[in-house]
């Protein structure tokens, strides 16, 4: 039997046309480029972003529909404290770096090694309502599914 895995994260943003953009543009070099949609519980509808395939892990996007939590995100707070995306070499995190830089997204550390696991090299930043994301590769992660 396979082993389990992530199916998919769902993210509630402020802006549909400010993020849906931000995360094709950060995660479609890293081959993340289908794109679907589907209506959510309450009518709204979800934008899915994957890699190309079946049983694919995905980001699903849909635009928030209460003011019930403050806003810039806190990731301390009880929900998500960051998600974390592959990346097949360190050129390609540094490389979606500089793009994250002229794009004037704060980066909150990196990208550099850190010592979690060997080999782990990884940048850490904010998407556009202040929620954590991280590029990480390391070696044989990608590889070794």
């Amino acid at each position: 039997m396979p082993p389990s895995k992530f199916s998919h994260v769902d993210l509630v943003v402020s802006s549909i046309e400010r993020s849906l953009p931000f995360y094709l543009d950060l995660l479609g070099p890293l081959g993340w480029t289908r794109l679907e949609e589907v209506r959510g519980e309450r009518g709204e509808t979800i934008h899915y972003i994957s890699v190309e395939g079946t049983g694919v892990a995905a980001l699903g996007l849909r635009e928030k529909q209460s003011d019930a939590h403050g806003a810039p995100y806190d990731r301390y707070a009880i929900g998500v404290h960051h998600v974390c995306f592959d990346a097949p070499s360190r050129e390609v995190v540094d490389e979606r770096a500089a793009w994250l830089r002229a794009r004037g997204v704060e980066i909150e550390s990196g990208p550099r090694e850190y010592d979690y696991t060997p080999g782990y090299y990884a940048v850490f930043f904010h998407d556009p309502d202040g929620i954590k994301l991280e590029l990480l590769h390391r070696p044989g992660a990608i590889d070794s599914r």
